[in-house]
């Protein structure tokens, strides 16, 4: 029912708006939609990236976006903390700190940025609490952030096509703000970038990429892809992926890759440490192996200590890729940009988004960019 329901909104958002002309172009922007309401576009509130994570603006979470997500928010009268919250479950940003606090005082990393006077939060950290989805898509003039139900129903290609008019409408709006305003009425931290400089500024020469992908049927299709080209990544699997997937753990332990555990710190049924032991006995079943790698979801740093002190090495990822797709060339760009923009060695959480094409064309541009990518192993970066 509540599939019909979101195809009917899109169908009536695709109507409604043929009659809407064609934005004129401009710069590249950054909208961002809450289930099918396209919020209106401006510098001010236009989503960011930073530290590999894409920023989302909090005023989300009011009026049509917070009837859309089920998901509000509270602001104190002087602006030191802000909390979002559903009916079973809140997340307090202090604005002070990098982190955020649920019901239980558990961390959650990293925190929220203030800017030109708007409140901004990671659009990964705040969908993963809360069980919502979100998708960044690439559409006319720019890049959608868009956030919704699990149960939406709605394809990211079949959404981007329906809403396309409505976004030519949106940005036809900013655009012409933008030219009332004239030249000075810029307002810098537009388009989508970040803090500072471009992203793009400062290449790859010499950084080291470590690759994390969440195991799986395609596991041995991505090692493949790695071999190709001389790199090393981590494949991390839940206890019940290393069950299923015994061929390809023993490929990947003969290919000198790194395999680690994937726990789940939401999970209500088994502790973090039964699901790393239980992890290590299927590995142990299939190669005669065990492994202290683990990357821990949704845990705080007392779950992460924990594990730590049991003799895990938990990754911690500097940049979390996990809710974008590493499928094609644009994706891989996208990355490049991202780490091209940090200082230093990184580790990338990638998750279930990539492909083997995907992967390709990530290696094959970090290599041009004078990148390298290297394992993720107990003792950090390989």
């Amino acid at each position: 029912m509540k599939r019909r329901a979101a195809a009917l909104l899109l169908s009536l958002l695709l109507v409604f708006q043929l009659s809407l002309p064609p934005a004129r172009a401009a710069e590249r922007v950054y909208f961002t939609a809450a289930g099918s309401y396209i919020l209106p576009l401006s510098d001010n509130t236009m989503p960011f990236w930073s530290g590999g994570y894409v920023y989302i603006p909090s005023s989300i979470f009011t009026g049509k976006g917070r009837e859309a997500l089920g998901v509000s928010q509270v602001l104190d009268g002087g602006q030191e903390w802000m909390t979002l919250y559903s009916v079973r479950k809140s997340l307090t940003y202090n604005l002070s700190d990098n982190c955020a606090l649920d019901n239980d005082g558990t961390a959650y990393y990293p925190g929220a940025i203030q800017r030109n006077g708007t409140i901004f939060v990671p659009a990964s950290t705040v969908s993963r609490y809360f069980d919502l989805l979100y998708s960044v898509i690439e559409v006319e003039h720019g890049s959608m952030v868009w956030l919704r139900q699990p149960n939406y129903g709605v394809s990211d290609k079949l959404y981007a096509s329906a809403a396309q008019y409505a976004l030519n409408s949106v940005y036809a709006d900013y655009a012409r703000a933008k030219e009332e305003a004239g030249p000075e009425g810029g307002i810098p931290g537009g388009g989508g970038q970040p803090d500072s400089a471009p992203e793009t500024q400062g290449g790859l020469e010499g950084k080291r990429i470590a690759l994390c992908l969440q195991g799986g049927g395609d596991a041995a299709v991505l090692a493949d892809a790695l071999a190709s080209y001389d790199s090393a990544a981590a494949f991390f699997f839940t206890p019940e992926e290393m069950e299923q997937q015994g061929s390809a753990l023993r490929r990947l332990a003969a290919m000198g890759l790194s395999v680690g555990i994937l726990a789940d710190a939401g999970d209500r049924t088994r502790t973090v440490a039964e699901q790393l032991e239980a992890g290590n006995a299927a590995l142990f079943r299939a190669t005669c192996g065990k492994t202290r790698l683990a990357y821990i979801q949704g845990g705080g740093p007392q779950t992460l200590q924990e594990a730590e002190a049991a003799g895990f090495r938990c990754l911690r990822p500097e940049v979390d890729r996990s809710g974008h797709a590493l499928r094609g060339a644009s994706g891989a760009q996208e990355l490049i940009q991202r780490l091209a923009g940090r200082r230093g060695n990184a580790a990338v959480w990638l998750g279930t988004g990539a492909s083997a094409t995907g992967l390709r064309a990530f290696l094959s541009s970090a290599r041009e960019a004078g990148g390298k990518c290297v394992a993720y192993t107990e003792v950090g970066l390989g």
